[in-house]
């Protein structure tokens, strides 16, 4: 054998043998969570640090075995941040248990019947003419919004969020993160 053949038949080896014996790479996940596909729209919020606010808020208001039911829900998850928009002791006052129900409207007023993963959402807003109007679980509505590419919610108050994160979906719903707490209408 010549030298050459004989060192391209030893590099031969050595790569077949340590493909052999090194584990296989896992593959990479998507962009979207594919990790919540099994878990439901409350175990992707759970497990978001960016939004636990909105869980012990959920947990306070008792709905996280209506929002693990089969749904489909789409969440708008205010984040941290936008819970200290509200005015000072505010959500510590909603996490009491006489204002549950308050809470319940208040948390209730960011879940939309559906899934409208971003696809539906802006199909819907451009179906609109630029503005899509969603119908709250609380009944009140939300007009959705497209800004710079981003899309703006308002509420009945003129409150304006902003969805900070990409969609999130889970086996019951899709939850966004957005900027602001959307209180509705008191009637």
């Amino acid at each position: 054998m010549t030298r050459m053949a004989m060192i391209i038949a030893v590099s031969l080896f050595v790569v077949q043998v340590s493909a052999q014996t090194q584990p296989a790479s896992p593959q990479p996940q998507p962009a979207t969570a594919q990790t919540g596909q099994n878990g439901t729209v409350v175990d992707l919020v759970k497990a978001q640090p960016d939004v636990s606010t909105l869980v012990s808020a959920v947990e306070a208001a008792g709905m996280v075995e209506t929002l693990s039911g089969d749904g489909p829900y789409t969440i708008f998850a205010p984040s941290n941040e936008a819970f200290t928009k509200l005015p000072a002791g505010k959500t510590q006052e909603l996490m009491q248990p006489d204002a549950k129900r308050e809470l319940n409207g208040i948390l209730y007023n960011h879940v939309i019947q559906g899934n409208l993963d971003l696809n539906a959402l802006t199909a819907a807003i451009e179906k609109g003419g630029g503005t899509a109007t969603l119908k709250t679980v609380a009944g009140g509505t939300l007009k959705a919004t497209l800004d710079n590419g981003k899309v703006v919610l308002t509420d009945e108050k003129g409150i304006k969020a902003t969805v900070i994160s990409a969609e999130k979906k889970a086996k019951n719903g899709v939850v966004y993160v957005i900027d602001s707490v959307l209180i509705p209408e008191t009637k």
